[in-house]
């Protein structure tokens, strides 16, 4: 195709959601974070990991649906095996700059010799296995069978890709019913452990996240993005149900109310396969969607409610720039909340309520950095032709100007 292409509007909604998660996610990867107390993981069913996984879907869709489409089936594939290759070698780097980072820490003294701290960091993430079972983690890092809890998104989100090719491939030959079967058939397998994946080579741990579970969500918002899904009416009696649905599940899911209650702690260990995180329980998948639809009116018709020039529209820009980086910023947050709970233990210690809000802020600031800096390098402003004095600055380099 000749001439200048449209350029593609980003959808506000979905990078605004995008980065409310990676706020959240941070708070919830501060070690002794008493923020995490007050996230939406501890009112009900779903968390940010369903905001993260559903956005992703919706993203992958404009990202990578759009190839699929116009250059064909093998070109959309090629497409999806570069991104995974992407995120597989982000998986590792990122777990090597922890895992090096806090066995340096660890291995100075410096945190006990200064600040009286014995805790050992590399046994809080669970990565002492790393250091004695060399031989076993190592390989076991590279192939995805060695997968730590702190690390297990960026694995799952690497399996989920790789369905991508399937579920287009299903799409263009039976059409949309294949696709939600296929979506059923792989939940199913999870749900039933038909099929898991293994976590260490020692022991029959599986991957918190298995990823045939979590697909449902993901390839809802994929579908909804591709238009396979219609959007969902608003009226009073969806807004009803989806409103006693989130709250009926308050009691279920905030550990201050069912604590309380031995009836109601009885009743959500009878239905944890239900709400069950490792292989995504039908629960969450209810839950989600009922907070997904509130939020999706909330926000208004094309999200008209988030665009706006007055301060909350400032606002709302910076959470849209953290959410269209939203990988780089993950891989950033996982790395900050390690150095930022580090360093309040160092200095200041885990009570103060005040000390609590600067580790948190200041995780957010180092985000929010993180999000323009990659923004900026992405525009690769090197490119762009120069201006003013730097312009002319340029022109004499090149000889095209002879200097006063």
């Amino acid at each position: 195709m000749s001439g200048p292409q449209p350029v593609r509007q980003r959808d506000p909604r979905l990078d605004f959601f995008r980065g409310l998660g990676m706020f959240i996610i941070y708070i919830a990867h501060l070690p002794n974070n008493s923020w995490t107390l007050w996230i939406p993981a501890r009112f009900g069913f779903s968390d940010a990991t369903e905001i993260f996984v559903f956005c992703s879907g919706m993203a992958s869709a404009i990202a990578f649906g759009a190839v699929f489409e116009m250059r064909g089936w093998m070109m959309g594939t090629a497409r999806i095996l570069y991104r995974m290759w992407q995120v597989y070698w982000a998986h590792v780097l990122q777990f090597l700059v922890i895992a090096a980072g806090l066995v340096a820490i660890q291995q100075s003294g410096y945190l006990e010799e200064c600040c009286g701290l014995t805790e050992n960091y590399v046994t809080k993430l669970n990565l002492w296995h790393f250091f004695n079972k060399t031989p076993d983690t190592l390989p076991g890092l590279l192939t995805l069978t060695y997968v730590p809890n702190y690390f297990d998104i960026l694995p799952m989100y690497i399996v989920i890709l790789a369905l991508i090719p399937v579920m287009m491939a299903a799409h263009r030959f039976a059409g949309r019913g294949a696709v939600f079967a296929l979506m059923t058939v792989f939940w199913l397998a999870a749900t039933f452990d038909i099929i898991s994946f293994p976590a260490e080579p020692w022991s029959q741990r599986e991957w918190f996240f298995n990823p045939l579970g979590w697909q449902l969500v993901f390839f809802t918002g994929f579908a909804f993005m591709r238009g396979w899904i219609p959007a969902p009416p608003v009226n009073r009696g969806l807004m009803l149900a989806a409103v006693v649905l989130v709250l009926i599940t308050i009691p279920l899911a905030w550990f201050r109310v069912y604590r309380e209650f031995e009836m109601l702690s009885e009743i959500r260990l009878a239905l944890r396969p239900f709400w069950t995180k490792t292989d995504f329980g039908i629960f969450r998948y209810i839950h989600f969607l009922a907070l997904a639809y509130l939020a999706w009116i909330a926000v208004g018709a094309k999200g008209r409610y988030l665009v706006t020039d007055n301060a909350w529209g400032s606002v709302v820009r910076v959470i849209q720039k953290v959410g269209q980086q939203s990988l780089a910023v993950f891989l950033a947050s996982l790395v900050i909340a390690q150095a930022a709970g580090i360093l309040r233990d160092m200095v200041w210690g885990r009570g103060n309520p005040l000390i609590v809000f600067l580790a948190n802020a200041g995780g957010f600031a180092a985000l929010i950095a993180v999000a323009y800096a990659v923004g900026w390098f992405k525009g690769q402003p090197w490119k762009r032709k120069p201006v003013g004095e730097a312009s002319l600055k340029e022109a004499r380099y090149l000889g095209k100007q002879p200097a006063e």
